[in-house]
């Protein structure tokens, strides 16, 4: 007999996800209880309740006590930030864009890398490093590393005129993104990069995107001094 693969409260979660996505519940239908999921699963009442959870903090469920858990009728409201390509941010602005690569090159993920994905140790990255520019000035410079076991083929692509970011959203579909935001002072190579003062204060943005439960790939995007972003609620 074969030993059966756990299952985690990602598997569960993803999987109820997929099937609000793909309509098998629609909106204000009544999911299977907790038990019911679980024995589904094959996976403790527990581990459905932490994915469920998970699920309602993002407004795509409700979750009542004595009436049970549905599928959200109308979304959450909350702010909305969306993927959206450098390209377009700098068109938006109603300038030329341009795109550079800066660096590119195949390595074993650093500690620090493997710690924050969770990934095996020496697991092997894709590390590129580019420019954005917005006519011919500096708008952002990207700093990126991509999961070759998530992505096999990014091997091969070529992001001499394309972007990573156009290129894995063309290609590699995510079901879970993680974004962070914060102020910090350019060092000497973001100053060089970004046309600054050192110690210019930057809007800095990190995102973490997974698919199935698999990180696909982790940016940190340091933009021009002043830059402002929008969000539409």
């Amino acid at each position: 007999m074969t030993e059966r693969t756990k299952t985690g409260f990602q598997d569960v979660r993803d999987e109820v996800l997929k099937r609000i996505q793909d309509r098998v519940w629609g909106q204000g239908d009544l999911l299977p209880t907790e038990q019911e999921l679980a024995e589904e699963f094959g996976c403790a009442r527990a581990t459905v309740n932490r994915a469920l959870r998970e699920l309602a903090d993002r407004g795509i469920i409700d979750r009542k006590r004595k009436s049970g858990t549905r599928v959200a009728v109308l979304p959450v409201k909350q702010a909305k930030l969306e993927i959206t390509l450098t390209r377009q941010l700098v068109e938006d602005r109603n300038a030329n864009y341009r795109y550079a690569l800066v660096h590119r090159e195949e390595v074993p993920a650093p500690g620090w890398l493997s710690s924050q994905l969770q990934l095996a140790a020496d697991t092997p990255v894709l590390h590129i490093r580019a420019m954005h520019y917005g006519d011919n000035h500096p708008f952002q410079f990207e700093d990126r590393w991509i999961n070759i076991a998530a992505v096999p083929s990014v091997t091969a692509a070529d992001f001499s005129t394309v972007g990573p970011n156009e290129w894995l959203l063309a290609e590699v579909p995510f079901s879970t993104a993680e974004l962070s935001f914060g102020a910090i002072a350019a060092d000497a190579a973001l100053a060089e990069y970004l046309a600054c003062p050192i110690a210019a204060p930057l809007f800095q943005m990190e995102r973490t995107t997974w698919f199935q439960a698999q990180p696909v790939t982790f940016v940190r995007m340091s933009f021009h001094p002043g830059y402002q972003m929008r969000s539409r609620y």
